[in-house]
């Protein structure tokens, strides 16, 4: 996740609206009509680089952000009170990389006081590190999140093709659902094979998003899973 110190940000000037991104060769890659919000980016490639971000009158900078040109991978935006502060926050996901087994998003997420400020997100897999125990063997696979253990049976598994243990972060997928940021950190055995989706959901505290709460689904229970099946959703939050 990418920070800028407060000159950094000073730097990147918030531009009048009359200058226009389209003539300095920017295109509009994502936007969000109805809150007047618009993502310019240049294509270089296979990919956008050099982003600026058309928020409600005031141009940002973002020139390290990069996502892939693929429309069906745009760049998701939110503007939706994620924090409870009665406060709409800015929320944007990028992908930077996608294919057979990889999905490689990363989240942004600002409040506005007098211009867009940052607002750390931890990481999800450094949430998952700290609070995740898990075991692979021939037998089966095990993911243990607080009291609650997930069973996965790998013995129709060759043993040469198996882990050394049950693995995080090829498949990394944001979204905002019910008015909270969550996140889908897939689980994998081999290199082919994914036996479930720890599914993330954050709260602010203490200044920044961290895990609220956190629950592991295999996939062979995909319909109690909200990032496949969204009318789950408000279920989670009771």
């Amino acid at each position: 996740m990418k920070r800028y110190s407060p000159l950094l940000l000073t730097i990147m000037l918030i531009v009048p609206q009359h200058i226009k991104a389209a003539d300095e060769g920017y295109m509009v890659i994502s936007k969000l009509d109805k809150e007047n919000i618009t993502l310019y980016a240049k294509k270089t490639g296979s990919m956008y680089r050099d982003f600026k971000i058309h928020f409600k009158g005031e141009t940002y900078f973002r020139p390290f952000w990069m996502n892939v040109t693929n429309p069906t991978y745009a760049p998701q935006i939110f503007y939706e009170d994620i924090n409870t502060d009665k406060k709409k926050e800015l929320i944007i996901i990028l992908n930077k990389g996608y294919g057979t087994g990889v999905l490689d998003e990363e989240v942004y997420v600002y409040r506005y006081a007098n211009g867009l400020i940052d607002e750390l997100v931890d990481n999800p897999l450094a949430i998952i590190y700290k609070n995740v125990k898990t075991k692979l063997t021939t037998e089966k696979a095990e993911v243990i999140v607080g009291d609650k253990v997930s069973i996965v049976d790998t013995k129709s598994i060759a043993p040469s093709y198996l882990f050394e243990d049950v693995g995080f972060g090829s498949v990394i997928d944001y979204e905002v659902m019910n008015n909270h940021l969550m996140a889908r950190v897939s689980g994998q055995i081999t290199p082919a094979m994914f036996i479930g989706d720890m599914i993330i959901v954050y709260e602010h505290r203490d200044k920044m998003y961290q895990a609220k709460k956190m629950e592991f689904i295999p996939h062979h229970v995909m319909d109690k899973n909200p990032f496949y099946n969204p009318s789950i959703i408000p279920k989670i939050f009771n």
